[in-house]
């Protein structure tokens, strides 16, 4: 994904269907927003509901901050839990979902692209994550880095995305807009376990955890979850 301003002004362009921004904004448009009946369920890192790990995946953090938050549907369980939670997305319906969501909680939402925002902040968590979000979305040694950088000592990255296809990894692109008008390709970086592997330790992370959770049905597409720690010490 091209990279846009840290905060995106309120009074950016409208919908632009051929730029990045316009189809992250037409992707939450199509979904729905709010897309989870019910806020008490924890939906899960896969993309089956209630399948894989729960909240605990991370551990007990002070703070989270999520790549990729879409409406929150995850971060307000950790917000409940008195977690302090910063979430950053490309599209408005899901900024304004996810305020809305954590009314009264502990979080904060910005419309920002991942790598502008991390440039961008001086600050630290204890755990940043991404579910099917931005780490799926961007140049992981560009990205890898920076995540490194702004978390603390011994902080967790946990991202999940769908496992690459065999014989297809690294950039794959795709035509969001069909095969018609100027082409946007929207790059999603799909690795094996040990392809990220190699990579997370490369940027800097100490102990890493990545293999592929099977769907409970043999015959479905399994998830990729990953888990990286950086050192505790410099």
């Amino acid at each position: 994904m091209a990279d846009t301003p840290a905060d995106i002004p309120a009074d950016a362009p409208a919908r632009d269907t051929w730029s990045t921004q316009g189809y992250w904004e037409h992707y939450a448009a199509g979904w729905g927003v709010p897309d989870w009946p019910d806020d008490t369920l924890w939906r899960g890192w896969t993309q089956y509901p209630g399948h894989g790990p729960g909240p605990e995946y991370l551990g007990d953090p002070a703070d989270v901050l999520d790549l990729g938050c879409g409406t929150a549907l995850e971060l307000v369980h950790y917000a409940r839990r008195g977690i302090s939670v910063t979430g950053i997305d490309l599209a408005p319906a899901h900024i304004d979902a996810a305020r809305a969501r954590c009314a009264g909680l502990p979080a904060e939402f910005h419309r920002a692209d991942a790598t502008a925002f991390l440039t961008g902040t001086k600050r630290r968590w204890d755990a940043v994550v991404s579910r099917f979000g931005a780490v799926w979305f961007h140049d992981p040694r560009r990205l890898l880095p920076l995540v490194r950088d702004r978390l603390g000592p011994g902080g967790l990255l946990a991202f999940s995305h769908a496992p690459a296809l065999p014989g297809c990894h690294g950039p794959q692109g795709t035509y969001p807009g069909g095969l018609r008008g100027r082409p946007l390709a929207v790059r999603r970086w799909s690795y094996t376990p040990r392809r990220w592997t190699g990579l997370l330790r490369a940027a800097g992370f100490e102990r890493v955890e990545a293999a592929v959770l099977p769907a409970h049905d043999p015959a479905d597409l399994g998830t990729l979850l990953v888990r990286a720690w950086r050192p505790a010490a410099p």
